[in-house]
Parts: C-alpha cells; structure tokens; sequence
C-alpha cells in the first residue's frame, strides 16, 4: 500500500501546484511516479504471525488489471473458533472473526471520446475494504426479550 501513498502524494502535489497557477483540473494530464524500491506486503513476518495465533488464517490473492496496486492480499480466516493453548483443538467459547481495513486504491478506465483516435485513460480514487487478518472474539448474544403476553 506504501507505493500507492506515495503515488497519491506525487499526485496530490501535482495537482496543487497546477491549481495553484490557474489551470483547470479537468482534462489536465497528470504523471504518475510509483517508487519500485518498496518491498512487497505480504513477507516472512506476516506468515509467521498468521501460524503462531490463536486464530490462524492464510492469505488469497486478489488480482484486477485496471487497478493499482494490481495485486491485494485478503486474510481468510482457516478456523471458526480459537486454538485453544494446551491441545491446540478449537475453541468453541471464542470466535474468531477478520479484521477489516479501509485502503486506497487507484482504479484506470478509459476515456470516452467522440474522436475515436485520441486514446487515453482516467484514473479514479476509490476505497476497498480487505481483511488484513483474523482475532479470537466472544460471541455475540442477543438478548431476548420476555414474553409477557398469555396464550
């Protein structure tokens, strides 16, 4: 995600200095510079802390060609309830649930022109929401209310 911030950044800064001088944002050009020295996401680190919780989970691939990143990472959760310590058998008092996160995401689509031989594409800011990992959790209990009408 780190090069996506960066990009906005560039973008953001981009977009401002034009601004600044009075130019229109519509229909302006703007470069897009990502940093390719910022190692990948997903690494060593979080597999390790994906196997030794108590609620494990692995990682599935999202892949879609017009967005940047390409390449999203969602944790799937491998049990419903927590592992518990001395057996390492599930626990059914405790659920285990995702955790979801709010990222940034650039998305490219193309232009729609009437002149057919300029190409080009825009690029728009969305958000996504991924599961970034999965925790132990009481369940929910709903209350019910009393019946307090007589049949």
């Amino acid at each position: 995600m780190l090069p996506v911030f960066r990009a906005l950044l560039v973008l953001g800064l981009m977009v401002s200095l034009k601004l600044g001088q009075g130019i229109r944002l519509r229909d302006t050009s703007v470069r897009l510079v990502l940093d390719p020295s910022v190692p990948q996401q997903i690494g060593r680190t979080a597999s390790n802390i994906a196997n030794m919780s108590l609620s494990p989970w692995t990682y599935r691939e999202s892949c879609v060609d017009s967005r940047l990143p390409r390449r999203i990472f969602h944790a799937v959760c491998l049990t419903s309830g927590c592992l518990s310590l001395p057996g390492g058998g599930e626990n059914a008092a405790l659920e285990v649930k995702p955790i979801y996160h709010q990222v940034l995401v650039l998305h490219r689509e193309k232009k729609k022109h009437s002149n057919k031989k300029r190409k080009g594409y825009n690029i728009i800011l969305r958000t996504e929401v991924i599961s970034v990992g999965c925790t132990c959790v009481r369940p929910s209990v709903v209350p019910q209310q009393p019946h307090t009408g007589l049949v």
